[in-house]
């Protein structure tokens, strides 16, 4: 079965889909359709015009990343998972995941409060509020990173890296990227760290950031 996986690499929502799908070992045809620039072709798809969209080989359409990528969960082998199934193991995984995914959708909304409402229509003190969750969730990660480091396997059959890897890379690359200079990196070493070993990974080459 191939799929399609439809929006930007700049999203780290579908980012985050993509490096997924190759660790995973699902094959998929990469549409670079934005939600802005290619709206209607977009619509066309998927009528809500959500990134990521993944559409199956029979034309069902799934929207957001944690839902496509739940469903994959269950179409690849064990060893191939990226959440694993000990109770302990995976409320670690998705706890860290949670943060990723705060952090992305954080650093996105300052994103478009930068880039896309006019300066005269901007609420600092929302803009502030955002800000301040941003920071939270990189410290929260930062400090669960201090217990528990991430790490990148060798062994062939495991896979490399599991969910929660995947997601904090892609949120503190896309931070970096999008909005340089918001977080100092000297702050937060450790997702620095593992952020540029990821990003040498063949999965992260192969699904790369690109605006």
């Amino acid at each position: 079965m191939k799929f399609e996986l439809i929006g930007m690499l700049d999203s780290p929502f579908v980012r985050r889909v993509a490096i997924s799908m190759q660790i995973m070992g699902v094959p998929y045809v990469h549409r670079a359709i934005s939600v802005f620039r290619g709206y209607d072709t977009f619509r066309a798809i998927n009528p809500v015009v959500k990134a990521p969209t993944l559409v199956t080989e029979d034309g069902q359409v799934l929207t957001d990343s944690t839902l496509i990528l739940q469903y994959l969960e269950a179409l690849v082998p064990e060893d191939r998972r990226l959440v694993p199934e000990d109770a302990g193991a995976r409320l670690s995984v998705l706890r860290l995941t949670g943060l990723a995914l705060v952090a992305s959708e954080k650093a996105v909304q300052i994103a478009y409060e930068r880039f896309l409402r006019p300066e005269e229509k901007r609420h600092q003190p929302w803009v502030d509020r955002v800000e301040q969750q941003l920071r939270a969730a990189f410290d929260e990660i930062e400090n669960d990173l201090r217990a528990s480091p991430l790490v990148w396997a060798t062994e062939a059959d495991v896979a490399p890296v599991e969910l929660d890897g995947i997601s904090v890379a892609v949120a503190w690359y896309f931070t970096q990227r999008m909005l340089p200079g918001l977080i100092d990196a000297a702050d937060y070493p450790l997702q620095a760290a593992w952020s540029a070993l990821a990003e040498e990974q063949a999965p992260f080459k192969a699904a790369p950031y690109t605006p």
